[in-house]
């Protein structure tokens, strides 16, 4: 399932990396990570959110369309 990017979603992530909140997000090949969210960008791939990993500090980039579920945690 590939989550359908409404306004509203977009918002959510925006509203997490303002804040600095957590987002757990499992991507298309299932695969779950709970990051600190940073930033929603756009690059040549596409639109990408970034999201800190709180156990090595590493920046993890995710393509919006490689996204398969996500939720912030803490709203």
């Amino acid at each position: 399932m590939v989550i359908r990017w409404s306004a509203e979603r977009l918002d959510q992530l925006e509203h997490a990396a303002r804040r600095g909140l957590r987002v757990a997000l499992e991507t298309r090949r299932g695969t779950e990570y709970i990051v600190v969210a940073r930033r929603v960008t756009g690059g040549v791939k596409g639109d990408a959110f970034v999201g800190l990993l709180p156990m090595t500090g590493e920046e993890l980039t995710f393509l919006l369309e490689d996204i398969a579920t996500f939720q912030v945690i803490g709203l």
